[in-house]
């Protein structure tokens, strides 16, 4: 298990059978959230400096050192991360956008800006071919999809390639031919909306709002918020499903409360107060404990999700925050 500590700015890499802390490895000022390549070998930690950095921190997980750090410049302010397709997807808040960093050219290779204030979150679906971002400020979030359009005849006059090009051609598609194009929807949700997270499934997107305490379910085929519960979960900071999609976890950062819901009939099945303030989110593959981070009492809570109570605490360092899982190597 992959642990941050805000406070003392270092990443815990912790033994999930024995609950010990392995290593500590120093990272940047602001750490964030944290994720590990498929592999299990690197983790990359987001520094996202209220939106001014421009640094993701690499870890050697298995020299438990760290590496040269990827300078994301234009694209300001990291926060969210994912890894898909052997590459690490990130959100830029300072410059409303996402980018994606090729581990092995060392080099950004695509962003797309969003237009939306505080682009905070991610997803990624394996296929790549869609992502989801949350947009804070906003209250909105972003569905973005990569897509093939018609381009249409050509101009009257312009001449006709004939037949495909050779292969390994590169330049722009033949005239007439499909272009392919991210396409943005834009759905409204609650100001204050950040954490979020997709069923099982795939079917839907719930994301639950700091602001209003409410949660907004998204059908992604469809793309249309298709209800809108009021959960009263005021100060909403982590949202994940369970991973057989039959409830949904929710912690709160101002009330400390950690709510548990009903994927199916929307209703709240239990609410504890494990802390001051609850943030980040892990659960077990096999959906038995869940890890909170809770920042404002240095400590991340260990939930037994069948009894629905604390079992305990792990001292990983000041103001836990992002969690995340790596296969051992």
């Amino acid at each position: 298990m992959l642990a941050l500590s805000k406070s003392d700015h270092i990443l815990a890499i912790v033994d999930p059978v024995t609950l010990k802390v392995i290593a500590k490895v120093p990272v940047g000022n602001d750490p964030h959230e944290v994720i590990a390549s498929a592999d299990g070998k690197t983790a990359y930690v987001s520094i996202t400096g209220g939106g001014r950095s421009h640094e993701i921190d690499v870890i050697d997980l298995v020299a438990q050192k760290r590496l040269p750090d990827i300078d994301t410049r234009p694209l300001i302010g990291p926060h969210g991360l994912d890894f898909a397709g052997g590459k690490l997807y990130f959100s830029a808040e300072g410059a409303k956008a996402v980018g994606r960093y090729d581990p092995a050219t060392g080099k950004l290779d695509w962003s797309m800006g969003t237009g939306q204030d505080r682009t905070h979150m991610v997803y990624v679906t394996r296929d790549e071919k869609n992502i989801y971002t949350t947009n804070v400020n906003a209250g909105t979030v972003s569905l973005l999809t990569d897509t093939l359009l018609p381009q249409g005849p050509p101009p009257p006059g312009a001449p006709m390639q004939q037949g495909p090009p050779p292969t390994g051609a590169g330049g722009p598609p033949p005239m007439g031919g499909p272009r392919r194009e991210w396409i943005q929807t834009v759905i409204p949700v609650s100001r204050g909306s950040e954490g979020f997270d997709v069923s099982p499934d795939g079917k839907q997107l719930w994301t639950a709002a700091a602001d209003d305490g409410k949660i907004a379910i998204i059908d992604l085929p469809t793309r249309k918020l298709v209800t809108t519960l009021d959960a009263k979960a005021i100060g909403a900071n982590r949202l994940k499903f369970t991973p057989d999609g039959k409830r949904v976890l929710v912690s709160s950062l101002r009330s400390g409360d950690f709510f548990v819901f009903d994927a199916t009939s929307h209703i709240e099945i239990k609410r504890l107060n494990i802390s001051h303030g609850g943030a980040g989110i892990l659960i077990d593959a096999d959906g038995s404990r869940a890890f909170v981070g809770c920042t404002g009492d240095n400590y991340v809570a260990i939930i037994d999700l069948k009894k629905l109570e604390v079992t305990g605490h792990l001292d990983i360092g000041g103001g836990p925050d992002g969690l995340a899982w790596a296969v051992k190597p």
